[in-house]
């Protein structure tokens, strides 16, 4: 087991800050946001400092249906050898349905949904977990998730599912108290609960982090203060087992480092006083029943039931589709809300020129497009489909539909177009003056 201490995730917004912060032993990056041949100037300089780097990746799927991606998944172990890392992490979710399984285009949630806490599921995420760890350089260990919505139908806890899932493939859990406060909020589970049902000595490490609540909804922000009941769980969970490493995540709404530096310091107060109390006397830990492994055929089969489960799921969620039954229709419109205003936070970073050719209009465009036509591509991909469907559509401000194309024909093409000083210069002139 790998001893961490203290970390923070890095980000390129904060990376000043975190390589002058005292007692940072370690840090997790967002692996997708990193390329292994060109990592970031600051990374590199943390690791020379003897700073272990841990990539957190977050588009696998691998609670999805499908089998994991090679490709992905041998992106994912080039960063692992890239930043010398000891270990890889991921999300116990699902992020795209549809495809070959049940004959339907493939669709991109954006976002990490929660699978069913199913056999069905349990037996094709054990799988899956297995086909990533033969796959990855390094052990892997995965993240219980935050969410809005229950799956009817349910047939283990939180704490049993991880429990089946550490003890059948061995992989290591990384556990969330902000989203085990989630969960309590938004579906009533008992973290304490859940936490006496994890096989603790699996724990690899332990994300904090902040959120709101907001109409009896708690939403896992990662950009707002840790609140007092995160971190009493932390507490709890640090009553009964010594955490090898925990970790503060802040993804937006940065403060300043003296603010972040503080927050740190109290993860460390409740860890502390967990141990207190660990020492004063044993935490019971309960242990969930195993079962035998499926056989291949009815794998398969499971595949396919959960494959057409997730796939209604989130059709209703992205395009507009009836809520499958059994599922909380307003919880359901809240969820597919958030996953809509997130595509539109995500699609302008990626594409910041979209917001300023629409201005004011960017936001109600997008939101309106998102409300049926689903992701098929990763954000890029979503900003060109986008910018495609407010010029189908009904004619707007000439100078703005001008611009708009100017901006999709320049990314759109089957090859691109001339980088040549003057050719980009003649451009560059054709933008200004379209602007007035």
């Amino acid at each position: 087991m790998v001893r961490l201490g203290t970390g923070i995730g890095w980000r390129p917004e904060i990376a000043e800050a975190v390589e002058h912060m005292p007692g940072i032993d370690w840090v997790e990056v967002v692996a997708e946001n990193v390329c292994p041949g060109h990592l970031p100037e600051s990374l590199e300089r943390l690791r020379e400092r003897g700073v272990t780097v841990v990539p957190h990746g977050v588009s696998l799927g691998l609670g999805g249906a499908e089998r994991p991606d090679e490709g992905r998944l041998a992106a994912l172990a080039e960063r692992a050898e890239a930043l010398g890392s000891p270990l890889v992490t991921e999300h116990i979710a699902f992020v795209r349905a549809g495809g070959a399984l049940t004959a339907s285009s493939l669709i991109e949630a954006g976002h990490l949904l929660p699978v069913p806490r199913t056999r069905d599921a349990l037996d094709v995420l054990c799988e899956n977990v297995r086909i990533a760890q033969d796959a990855l350089p390094v052990p892997l260990a995965v993240e219980n998730i935050a969410a809005l919505i229950s799956w009817p139908g349910e047939e283990m806890t939180e704490g049993q599912f991880l429990y089946e899932l550490a003890d059948r493939t061995g992989v290591r859990l990384l556990i969330d108290v902000a989203n085990l406060h989630t969960n309590h909020v938004n579906r009533g589970e008992d973290p304490a609960k859940a936490l006496a049902e994890l096989p603790l000595e699996a724990i690899a490490y332990v994300h904090v982090a902040g959120g709101f609540e907001r109409d009896g909804v708690w939403h896992d922000s990662h950009a707002h203060p840790v609140p007092r009941p995160v971190l009493d769980v932390l507490t709890d969970l640090a009553s009964r087992v010594s955490p090898p490493g925990v970790l503060l995540e802040r993804d937006e709404n940065f403060p300043e480092a003296a603010e972040m530096e503080r927050e740190l310091g109290t993860i460390r107060q409740a860890v502390e006083e967990g141990t207190r109390r660990r020492h004063a006397g044993a935490a019971p830990v309960t242990v969930a029943g195993v079962r035998p492994e499926p056989l291949q055929g009815s794998l398969d089969a499971a595949r396919q039931r959960l494959a057409l489960a997730q796939t209604a799921v989130l059709s209703a969620l992205v395009a507009g589709t009836p809520v499958p039954e059994g599922f909380d229709r307003v919880r359901m419109g809240v969820q597919a809300r958030a996953l809509a205003a997130k595509r539109a936070d995500v699609v302008a970073e990626v594409a910041p020129e979209l917001p300023v050719i629409l201005g004011d209009g960017y936001r109600a465009a997008f939101l309106a497009y998102a409300q049926t036509w689903p992701m098929t591509g990763g954000y890029r991909r979503d900003a060109l489909d986008f910018a495609e469907h407010v010029l189908a559509g009904r004619p707007g401000d000439a100078s703005v539909r001008r611009e708009l194309r100017e901006w999709w024909l320049e990314r759109s093409g089957s090859r691109p177009r001339s980088g040549r000083p003057a050719v980009r210069l003649a451009r560059a002139t054709r933008r200004v003056l379209l602007r007035r």
